[in-house]
């Protein structure tokens, strides 16, 4: 009772302050953190494959009191099979809806038409992109394999028809280069040459078409003539792809390709769900039946540079967040200075439409901790890993850090932030945990620290954990995150550093969450 007591009067003492800080909002410049936004990240309309329109997206937001809404509205959807070396025009050809079709110019003007009727939520375009697909099998044995077709990236942010156009992707004829290729691609040319022949007089020299009747040189001309261009049409823009789409041994250069491209035009690239499998067969006219193969690709956090973050949770296994594993060995491997390559981690939902079991926007989400709710603040905070991702659990409930803090020697840092000259006393860390309905729900709360985890305990929300670490090497800089699970949800965030050098932390402080005093409550599993 008394323990309740006092948490009723923080709260009071809380929401007091609370008020005088918005009366205060006016003149006072917003503190680091101020704003904890919910984003739902990886979201598409009926401008590419989803199945509301993005008018609608944008009052579900609302209902679902979401207050970011990022799209990743699939930029190309074309592909296409040739036979070599004829691949330029003679090809089968399909495309489905996406960006590229939809008119890229058309598509941020939706965005910002929508915008303006929602000024409280903020949207942020975004496309899906599979930079490259390639081909085996024979289509004579009946055996066609498409592969890496859902091996894919969000580009995010982007504001320009320039941007998009520019970005290196089978399928974008806007990022192909003239090559070898391109000459092949212009061999139907060649029919001109017979077709001129055959449409001259009957004395022009050249090969004997005299045994052929007047009449019907100059049916037999157009036919050339047509069937030049039908075939020159199939071929254009005459350009190719970089990396064709029979080539299997390309590695991850087009991905990195396109990290690069995007992110030298200003936007955020993350991993799309590179643990997602998929396997399918689908029937495409002449090509008869087409496995249509992606399988998981965890490596790619690994052998690509350069891109932002990954989809750390979204709702299929993933084994690259579990401690010791592909997340904390990139973050052991880099130092402190080069935190700014730290990959981020986020939450996916991969919302198309309400028919999908178990999708709703809100299904899984990420809370992005900004200083300015603006499209600027909260890119800089994505980019900076000041986030944590959300899931509902099988009890369809969602979990809210309450509180997550380094503390050493007066300083202090929060997600995203470096806790800097902390090699004397104890690293003390600070964990507090509930659900969004203020329930009691069955949780277990890990803290990992670089790879290993440290204290383990099981219990009821709201959990709040305050832990002394002596036995972190002072010599060496370390990273810090948690990791929370039970049926009531999941909550993945990301890493807090800490490192021995001095100097002020990497950002200003965020204000300290309240809570009832440093305390552990619930069952200790591991330390």
């Amino acid at each position: 009772m008394r323990r309740a007591g006092r948490r009723v009067a923080i709260g009071l003492l809380a929401a007091v302050i609370g008020l005088a800080e918005v009366a205060a909002g006016s003149t006072a410049a917003p503190a680091t953190g101020e704003y904890s936004l919910r984003a739902a990240v990886h979201v598409h309309s009926t401008m590419s494959t989803g199945s509301l329109s993005l008018e609608s997206l944008a009052r579900r937001a609302e209902d679902q009191q979401l207050d970011v809404l990022i799209l990743s509205e699939n930029f190309t959807l074309r592909y296409d099979y040739g036979l070599r070396p004829l691949e330029g025009f003679l090809k089968y050809h399909v495309a489905f809806p996406s960006v590229m079709e939809y008119g890229v110019e058309r598509f941020l003007d939706e965005v910002r038409a929508v915008r303006h009727r929602h000024p409280n939520l903020i949207i942020i375009p975004g496309v899906e992109v599979a930079p490259h697909y390639h081909w085996t099998g024979s289509l004579l044995r009946g055996d066609l394999t498409m592969h890496n077709a859902q091996r894919n990236l969000l580009v995010i942010g982007l504001e320009t028809p320039e941007d998009y156009e520019q970005l290196p992707a089978l399928g974008n004829s806007c990022s192909f280069v003239w090559g070898r290729q391109s000459v092949v691609n212009g061999l139907p040319l060649l029919l001109l040459v017979p077709a001129v022949w055959l449409w001259k007089p009957h004395g022009s020299r050249g090969p004997d078409w005299r045994e052929c009747p007047s009449r019907l040189r100059p049916v037999l001309a157009v036919v050339l003539v047509i069937t030049c261009v039908i075939l020159m049409a199939s071929a254009w823009p005459m350009k190719t792809p970089v990396y064709g789409s029979h080539d299997g041994m390309v590695g991850y250069r087009p991905y990195q390709a396109l990290i690069d491209r995007a992110v030298e035009r200003g936007a955020l690239v993350f991993w799309s769900m590179p643990e997602a499998r998929d396997f399918s067969r689908h029937s495409f006219g002449l090509l008869g039946t087409v496995t249509i193969k992606t399988e998981p690709h965890p490596e790619a956090l690994i052998l690509t540079r350069g891109y932002t973050g990954f989809g750390g949770l979204y709702q299929d296994a993933r084994r690259v967040i579990a401690p010791g594993g592909v997340w904390d060995q990139l973050l052991r491997s880099r130092s402190v200075d080069d935190q700014d390559r730290f990959p981020t981690l986020i939450g996916e939902v991969a919302f198309h439409g309400t028919t999908d079991a178990g999708k709703d926007l809100d299904r899984v989400y990420t809370v992005i901790q900004t200083s300015e709710r603006t499209v600027a603040g909260i890119l800089a905070a994505l980019k900076s890993g000041r986030t944590y991702a959300v899931a509902r659990g099988d009890q369809n409930i969602l979990l809210r850090l309450d509180e997550f803090r380094l503390l050493n020697n007066g300083q202090s840092a929060g997600i995203g932030e470096t806790l800097r000259g902390s090699g004397n006393g104890d690293i003390i860390v600070r964990v507090g945990v509930s659900a969004i309905d203020g329930k009691q729900y069955a949780v277990k709360l890990r803290v990992i620290r670089s790879g290993h985890v440290i204290r383990q305990i099981e219990g009821k929300t709201p959990l709040w954990i305050e832990l002394a670490d002596p036995v972190a090497q002072r010599e060496a800089w370390m990273n810090y995150r948690v990791e929370v699970v039970g049926k009531g949800g999941e909550l993945l965030t990301n890493p807090i550093y800490a490192s021995p050098t001095g100097g002020s932390n990497t950002n200003v402080p965020r204000r300290m969450a309240l809570h009832p005093g440093p305390m552990v409550q619930g069952r200790t599993a591991t330390s």
